[in-house]
């Protein structure tokens, strides 16, 4: 059961995705949308998973740490955050994982940010699904918790096909979807109840 933060009314979020709203005022999460790996009352960490990190690719990637691509090297590398950027994190499926360097989310979701993970995808024997990122979307306690309540960010549960399908530019409506909202109806401008 997800943790009720008294104060602000904020639930335990990691699992979750946070939808970017119109208007948040930061032109970083413009449209984005978060996959949240940690959440606790000392601040969050998750990754971007619907923008790309440029035109860099995960071969471009392997070759640089001297992994040699195989059938799993494919793809691109997204953009995580602004935090770290050269560092990377990749989220992916729960049926894989490295002791001690997996950080288990939840029952269908872990992250990890070593290189045993690149080498297991590189040779075909990684997660199921997955997701290479530079950099992560972090913050203090209570500053999450603040941005919710400006309505920053909405929250839905995590959706596999949102966090790992191939097309980022359909990945902010179909998690607005998953709340039966129309991206057409929401405004910029906001307020509270």
């Amino acid at each position: 059961m997800d943790r009720i933060d008294d104060e602000t009314g904020a639930e335990g979020l990691s699992g979750k995705l946070l939808i970017a709203m119109p208007g948040m005022g930061d032109p970083r999460f413009e449209k984005t949308v978060v996959f949240l790996c940690a959440h606790s009352e000392d601040g969050a960490l998750g990754l971007v998973v619907n923008r790309r990190a440029g035109s860099v690719k995960r071969e471009d990637l392997f070759r640089q740490l001297e992994i040699e691509p195989g059938p799993g090297a494919g793809g691109a590398i997204h953009y995580g955050g602004p935090v770290e950027t050269g560092r990377g994190f990749v989220l992916h499926s729960a049926d894989w994982g490295a002791p001690e360097a997996t950080l288990e989310v939840d029952g269908s979701y872990s992250m990890t940010a070593t290189v045993d993970v690149l080498k297991a995808i590189a040779a075909g024997q990684g997660p199921r699904r997955c997701m290479i990122a530079l950099g992560y979307s972090g913050w203090g306690g209570g500053q999450l918790e603040g941005e919710l309540k400006q309505n920053g960010w909405l929250t839905c549960d995590a959706d596999e096909e949102i966090i790992f399908g191939a097309d980022d530019g359909v990945k902010w409506a179909a998690a607005l979807a998953k709340l039966g909202i129309d991206p057409a109806a929401l405004s910029a401008v906001g307020g509270t109840a």
